[in-house]
């Protein structure tokens, strides 16, 4: 394929200023509507050093307004980014619904350059392709328009060009030996890059195919908005017309919507019901037991801290199932500048403009550190499917993208334990009531807390299927036992100390090995 590209094209350049000019006034109304659609936009420039990435984002967002884009230049992670999973700095830096993100290098540095200089090995290939592949399908599959742009010149003309930069003290920073060994081994690098191809020799035909291609594109993204816009009013005219009651959501807004209760799930005698909530512990066994655990955890974070093992634990559960009781235990004796407890309520405006994901990945620990979520991302297939806050399509695939998120912060060295703190209803209406009588604790329960009560049935239906759909091997699903809360508590911490002393005797193992 790149053999038989012709990096001679140019354009004259009568003919750039009439066509650029028209592209630039098109590219400028497209943003606007962009805008107004809730239509996230990335653009990628990747490329050979020297190929005029700079010089062409410069060109390209000459035509928008500058309120509504970001340009990131993504070189090698700095020693914060280091410390989290590869994607994380790109995750956290994915557009708002209606912007911009324009991106000189991207994630694709870890197939790319960080191959050809060896820092990522040959194994991990296969793995970094999946990462990225399920990174982007995420995006675009939640509306985000992804254009990726590969700048090419050839071999002598990036030589020329390094020459040149390195003629001037004001330039010749720009070139490193890195950038020369590239141009040395230019084949073999160019191999590995199968990006879309612009052809960048003459910057002015670069710069037209450019802004042709990305007005081209989000014109075709515009017009699919616009027609199923279209379809979907049509389809509750229909509905309207036809007399019927059920609306669905056509986007995660937030606001509540109408659904029927599905009774078709196959679900109805799924994990829950197998739970045996009998199991309790005395008091002096509690305390015995809990004692000895959080000293062990105290230790255990110490170690964690010194081998760089981030660690990610969840939290979801019935009201007034446990959970705040079982992370105070957890946390007790951990060093409080080494882990953060995030709970997660509905989301803020702001979260709701990005991929439900988006705020999850921005309190993702860094090496060394543990995040424990009070309520996850798991609301996705309870709540929001429940109560009609997202799609159906939309949380069917929430499964493969969470079991994929999880995936990614496994191989990047991270334990992520997942617990369903578990009680009955007979047990929950006791605490609610407990909470209602109590001064100190009416605080606790709301009108929601029994709204929810009423669903019971369709929360079960739908936390046996997210068990049993995202419970793996690198990312496990513990369901505990809550009755009785003495025997929940010590459950949780032994789980925890469990699974971090089998992660430090790995890493400790793999790290003696490589001396």
């Amino acid at each position: 394929m790149l053999e038989k590209i012709d990096l001679c094209k140019s354009v004259d350049k009568a003919v750039y200023r009439r066509e650029h000019e028209e592209y630039q006034e098109r590219l400028g109304a497209l943003q606007r509507s962009l805008k107004t659609a809730g239509i996230p936009v990335i653009i990628l420039f990747e490329g050979l050093g020297s190929a005029g990435k700079g010089v062409q984002i410069n060109r390209l967002i000459q035509a928008l307004d500058p309120r509504g884009f970001d340009v990131y230049a993504s070189s090698r992670p700095t020693e914060e980014e280091a410390m989290r999973p590869f994607l994380w700095r790109f995750w956290t830096r994915t557009p708002e619904k209606g912007r911009i993100a324009v991106f000189d290098r991207s994630w694709y540095r870890r197939v790319q350059i960080d191959r050809f200089d060896g820092i990522t090995k040959k194994s991990e290939l296969p793995e970094a392709y999946r990462d990225i592949c399920s990174f982007e399908k995420q995006l675009t599959d939640d509306g985000t328009v992804i254009i990726k742009l590969f700048l090419l010149i050839s071999q002598k003309e990036q030589k020329h060009r390094f020459k040149r930069l390195e003629d001037s003290s004001e330039t010749a920073w720009r070139v490193t030996e890195g950038d020369w060994r590239r141009n040395h081994e230019y084949d073999q690098y160019l191999r590995i890059n199968e990006e879309m191809i612009i052809e960048a020799t003459d910057k002015n035909y670069a710069t037209l195919k450019i802004i042709r291609c990305v007005t081209e594109k989000l014109e075709q993204a515009l017009a699919t908005y616009r027609a199923n816009q279209a379809k979907a009013e049509a389809d509750q005219n229909a509905e309207k017309h036809a007399g019927q009651t059920k609306t669905e959501p056509t986007s995660t807004t937030g606001e509540l919507t109408s659904i029927e209760p599905k009774t078709d799930w196959g679900y109805e005698n799924g994990i829950l019901s197998g739970v045996d909530l009998t199991r309790t512990m005395d008091r002096d066994t509690y305390k015995q037991k809990i004692d000895q655990l959080q000293k062990r955890l105290e230790i255990l974070h110490s170690e964690i801290y010194r081998l760089r093992i981030p660690v990610v634990l969840g939290f979801e559960g019935w009201d007034a199932g446990g959970k705040g009781g079982a992370i105070r235990r957890l946390t007790s004796h951990l060093d409080p500048r080494g882990y953060q407890v995030c709970p997660t309520s509905a989301p803020s405006d702001t979260e709701k403009r990005h991929h439900y994901l988006w705020r999850f990945w921005n309190r993702m620990p860094k090496e060394g550190h543990i995040a424990v979520f009070d309520r996850t991302w798991y609301g996705r297939v309870m709540v929001e499917r429940i109560e009609g806050f997202c799609t159906e399509e939309e949380w069917r695939r929430a499964y493969q993208e969470i079991n994929e998120m999880e995936a990614h912060l496994v191989s990047s060295g991270a334990v992520v334990l997942k617990f369903w703190l578990h009680i009955d209803k007979d047990e929950q209406e006791r605490r609610f009531r407990e909470r209602m009588e109590n001064p100190e604790k009416q605080w606790k329960i709301t009108d929601e807390d029994w709204r929810n009560r009423e669903k019971w049935d369709q929360y079960e239906l739908a936390v046996n299927e997210m068990l049993v759909r995202t419970s793996t091997t690198y990312a496990p699903w513990i369901v505990v036992e809550g009755n009785c809360k003495y025997y929940a508590r010590v459950k949780v911490l032994e789980t925890v100390v469990e699974a971090l002393e089998k992660k430090i005797q790995e890493k400790t193992q793999s790290r003696n090995a490589k001396k």
